[in-house]
């Protein structure tokens, strides 16, 4: 075994399993973890990379799914800490089952911010360690029809330059990548109910390229990765364009068709 752990965090699929690739072709061990048996499928493949792989499935947009996780790593020293797991949901907010979005606070911010309480006072006990947290572009623009999902990744951008600067005279990094529409399940799972969107349908960035632009930032200890051209636009129009030009924009892509 080496002495390096790289934890990921909605590691089943999409940009979680490609950052632990990357990981485990850095020589890291990995501990995984999704809300679905799919984490297995997923350590499997990347124990034919020649990684030490466990795996556990825990819903953490729950407390005892985050208790479940934590005991299971809280004793080990996090080299690599990727933030990874999420969810969207598509649908206007008033037609939206409540225990949907109470889902989405839960996972997107709840789970997030405490389990980067835990690893982040790991971290600094132990003197350093890196941080990736998935972040969006959706977090500078409002987000009709991606309301909720769009205001916990403007907290996640937020959180996340705080801490930096918290953080900025330690050993101890944490970079935020923040992509636009990205290749992945996200846009396909039944329950997110994203499949009548239009950008379900549109050309959506490489999941691969994304992750490694992303984790090659973490491992430089970069504030943020920002992939794509058009993501770096959003970002520079974002406090420039009224909101309600980006609501519109936004508005184009995320609302369902009515055919």
């Amino acid at each position: 075994m080496t002495d390096k752990l790289a934890v990921v965090t909605g590691a089943s699929s999409g940009l979680g399993y490609q950052f632990a690739r990357l990981a485990a072709q850095d020589g890291y061990d990995l501990v995984l973890v999704a809300d679905e048996d799919e984490v297995h499928v997923a350590a499997d493949k990347l124990r034919r990379l020649g990684a030490n792989v466990e795996a556990i499935v825990a819903d953490l947009s729950t407390r005892s799914g985050v208790a479940e996780f934590w005991t299971f790593i809280e004793d080990r020293r996090i080299d690599f800490f990727a933030a990874n797991a999420g969810r969207a949901l598509g649908e206007a907010f008033h037609d939206q089952n409540w225990s949907d979005v109470k889902r989405l606070i839960d996972l997107n911010i709840l789970q997030t911010t405490s389990l980067l309480y835990k690893v982040g006072q790991k971290m600094h006990a132990d003197g350093e360690g890196r941080i990736l947290v998935t972040g969006s572009i959706g977090g500078f623009v409002p987000g009709p029809f991606d309301a909720v999902y769009d205001a916990t990744k403007a907290y996640l951008n937020s959180l996340c330059y705080a801490l930096q600067d918290e953080w900025k005279d330690s050993d101890v990094t944490l970079t935020c990548l923040m992509p636009g529409p990205t290749e992945t399940p996200i846009f396909h799972r039944s329950e997110n109910e994203l499949e009548e969107a239009p950008i379900s349908e549109a050309d959506k960035q490489d999941p691969v390229k994304v992750a490694e632009q992303g984790y090659a930032a973490a491992m430089r200890g970069d504030m943020r990765a920002i992939p794509g051209f058009f993501s770096k636009v959003i970002t520079m129009f974002s406090g420039v364009v009224p909101d309600s030009v980006l609501a519109k924009l936004h508005r184009q892509g995320a609302e369902p068709s009515k055919e």
